[in-house]
């Protein structure tokens, strides 16, 4: 009895054998099924063109641009931003206190530049001159102190004179009197000197405060002459006298 039950027992577990190893085979199989990488695939959009909406735009925005173009041209002037092109109008006042405080400078600040060499040359030539006569007075004014003292040592107006010269040869009377008039002569010429760069300081502060005051008088050339008869009253004639009459006008 006991043998006779054995052998469906061995069956039954033969068969769960297999059905279980059937089992994990095919959960391995599915399992690396399952790791394989997966193919995506992207399809694009497709775009449609509206070429009706296109054209509507591009009127819409050539309307605007041509409203806004008529905006501009019938801007109001007074809105419309423009560079400041006002005349320069120099003060009279301030280029006389200028040129008073350095000879030319009047004349940089109305910008008339060109003025400017002309009172330079005037100050640095009647300066070189005004030092050179008081250099050449200095001398004949101590030759001729020396030649009319009694001081024999004192020979400074030999120095006129080529070194050869004999002072015996030499007539006293007739050099006082060349030493004396070269001396006066020179004496002169520093002044003038001064008093003409007095004068070139002086008409440069009122050429100044003259082209400030007219920077902006009218001399265009548009002048008119009117002729015109007219009658001149002679009171010591019994009748007037006939005449005629000019005028200008600009």
């Amino acid at each position: 009895m006991i043998a006779t039950l054995r052998q469906p027992l061995s069956r039954i577990a033969a068969t769960l054998a297999a059905v279980i190893i059937m089992a994990a085979f095919s959960l391995s199989a599915s399992a690396q099924s399952s790791r394989r990488p997966l193919k995506r695939t992207r399809t694009l959009p497709t775009i449609h063109v509206d070429t009706t909406a296109t054209a509507a735009a591009d009127s819409a925005f050539a309307a605007e641009a041509g409203a806004l173009e008529a905006l501009i041209v019938n801007e109001d002037p007074y809105d419309i931003w423009q560079p400041d092109t006002a005349d320069f109008n120099p003060d009279a006042t301030r280029a006389v206190w200028l040129g008073a405080l350095f000879p030319g400078l009047g004349q940089v600040y109305n910008r008339r530049y060109w003025k400017l060499p002309i009172v330079a040359g005037a100050f640095l030539g009647l300066g070189y001159a005004t030092k050179w006569n008081s250099g050449m007075l200095a001398d004949y004014t101590r030759a001729y102190r020396d030649i009319t003292d009694n001081d024999p040592s004192t020979r400074s107006y030999m120095n006129f004179f080529p070194p050869t010269t004999q002072e015996s040869s030499l007539d006293r009377k007739w050099l006082t009197s060349l030493l004396q008039t070269r001396k006066n002569y020179f004496r002169r010429n520093r002044d003038l000197c001064i008093i003409s760069m007095v004068g070139v300081y002086l008409v440069a502060i009122v050429d100044a405060y003259v082209d400030a005051s007219l920077s902006h008088f009218d001399i265009s050339p548009d002048l008119t002459l009117d002729l015109s008869p007219a009658l001149m009253r002679d009171w010591g004639q019994p009748l007037p006298s006939v005449g005629l009459a000019c005028t200008f006008n600009f």
